[in-house]
Formats: C-alpha cells, structure tokens, sequence
C-alpha cells in the first residue's frame, strides 16, 4: 500500500514474529500538554521495549500513514498546535491522506492501522464510550472494537463517560471485556467502577490464550483489556467523580459538545484535582504499555504440541 509506511525495525520485528506493539498519537497531539506530551509518548515506547516488545507508534505524516515513527517525529508533533493536526478515526483518515496532512490516530485510527500492519496489540490510556447526559453521541472507539480483530489494552473507557451504557455497547457489539488482575472494570483515574468485567485473567498467558483462540475463530472483533491505573497513582473515586461531574456540568452550561467534550473535561478535571489526574493518567499509560508488551511477547511464543 503506497500510503502505508512501516518503520524497518517494526518491519523486521514482524517478520521474525517478535512481538510488536501498536501506540496511539492523540496523546501526543491532543492530550497532554508540552512537554508532558513528548515525554510520557517516549516512556511509553520505553515501558514497552522493558516488557519485551518493540513499540510501534503510529501517526499520520504530511499524508503518510506511518507505523513506527522517529523519536523526531514525537518531538514534532508534541510542539505543534493541535489545530493544524487532525485527529484521525476511521472517517478522517482518508481526509488526512488525501490532502497531505498531519494526523494523529485515536483509538479507532490506531485500531485500523496496527490491522493493516499485522500488529495484534495496542496500549493506550482510555477508550472513548457513550457521553454522560447524551446516549446518543457513542464513540467510534466502540464501533470498531466491534469490527476490527485487535486486542486493545487499557484503563477501561475514560470515566468522564457513561460506563454502564458504555459497558451496554460493547456487548452489543460483541467485544469481550476482560479485567487484568480485576473482577472490576476500572475506572481509568481510580481502580474499579462497581461494574464487573467479562471474565478475570491473571496474567499474560491468558490473555494470549483468549487472542489466539479469537484468531482461530475468526472473530472479526477486537478484545477489550483492561487494566486498573498503579494503586500509587490512582484517585480516590469520590474525588474522581466530584471532578469529572463539575467538569461535566460546565461542559453543559458552556454549550461545548461532540469531539470538543473529552479535552474539555479532561482538562477542567486536571484543574479540580490540581494536576493528580494527569499523574493517574500518565502512570496508566506506561503500565498498559508494559502489560501490552507482555501479552505481545506471549503471544509470540511458538505452538508446542
């Protein structure tokens, strides 16, 4: 495909069938400010070499769909305006493509990408869901869990969201929710939501256990992992929740809605919480990297009969 680059370390590592493991870019572009951005994308790419995997972040850049960029490439992206970077989901990267562009993947981009690549595995923080107060705005994230075979490694969908209707769609979609060493799913700045996941699994083996019997299957859907935000890191859910609802009030009372709502609130509950949420955030981050990198590195092991 002449739109699709792959970086020669990412591109040898597949062919040798080491393990590979996809990273997203709004975090780099949309999601933390400079130089939070840069460093926490090039810790994540660390955490993930630490757990036995080579990292593959991906980007669109000037129009090119590319798995694997440079650390340059981070520093690029990490200093330029949001503006003049797209956020790119399934609808946007054609746009993105076609007209040269910047872009940076979200989940679903990412999902679709690391696909077309042949890498199984993506770590990122939190996946979009329904919006609080508005059942009918329902991320993409969520549709392409449902279409698109790639196990996706995270602290459960962002809790400014609504994760019982979150929770609702992804079973209608047909996606699996496993909780990482929890019966909960987590609720992204604090450890559990009240909400009981799937089915628990302990550890890597298993999660590559319930991926590969997915590929045997043909399951053309991907697999939900989540994983509870470090203890040390993690906020109190009265804290989390008195935030995110002030947040979300003054998102409502502003008149801001669509794809403006998450940063909005993201950075009002930053604020609340005077900076403990970006530390949650950004401790979340690399761990579903190492555990990603884990389960990739599982993964990777041959059949023995």
């Amino acid at each position: 495909m002449s739109h699709l680059h792959i970086s020669e370390e990412v591109q040898q590592a597949l062919a040798e069938n080491r393990p590979v493991i996809a990273l997203e870019s709004t975090l780099i572009t949309h999601g933390l400010p400079y130089p939070h951005n840069r460093d926490t994308a090039l810790s994540m790419e660390k955490a993930a070499r630490e757990g036995g995997a080579v990292p593959a972040t991906i980007a669109v850049l000037k129009g090119q769909i590319t798995v694997g960029i440079s650390e340059d490439d981070v520093e690029r992206l990490a200093q330029t305006s949001s503006e003049d970077v797209r956020k790119c989901s399934r609808r946007d990267l054609p746009i993105a493509v076609g007209l040269g562009e910047d872009g940076a993947t979200t989940v679903a981009g990412t999902m679709i990408v690391a696909n077309m690549a042949g890498i199984k595995v993506f770590a990122t923080g939190g996946i979009g869901g329904v919006h609080r107060g508005h059942p009918f705005d329902v991320s993409a994230d969520l549709i392409e869990l449902g279409r698109t075979p790639v196990a996706v490694v995270c602290g459960g969908a962002k809790s400014i969201l609504d994760l019982p209707l979150t929770m609702e769609t992804l079973e209608t979609q047909g996606v699996p929710v496993l909780g990482y060493q929890t019966d909960e799913l987590p609720a992204f700045f604090s450890r559990s939501s009240g909400l009981r996941v799937d089915v628990r699994v302990d550890g890597p083996v298993q999660v590559a256990s319930i991926i590969k019997a997915a590929n045997e299957l043909k399951a053309q859907h991907g697999i939900l992992i989540t994983v509870p935000v470090p203890a040390e890191e993690a906020i109190s859910d009265e804290l989390a929740e008195s935030a995110i609802q002030q947040a979300t009030e003054e998102a409502d009372t502003q008149g801001i809605h669509g794809k403006d709502v998450t940063p909005f609130v993201l950075g009002r509950v930053l604020e609340i919480t005077e900076g403990q949420s970006m530390k949650a955030n950004v401790a979340l981050l690399r761990n579903n990297a190492f555990v990603a990198a884990q389960i990739a590195a599982e993964l990777s092991q041959p059949v023995t009969i």
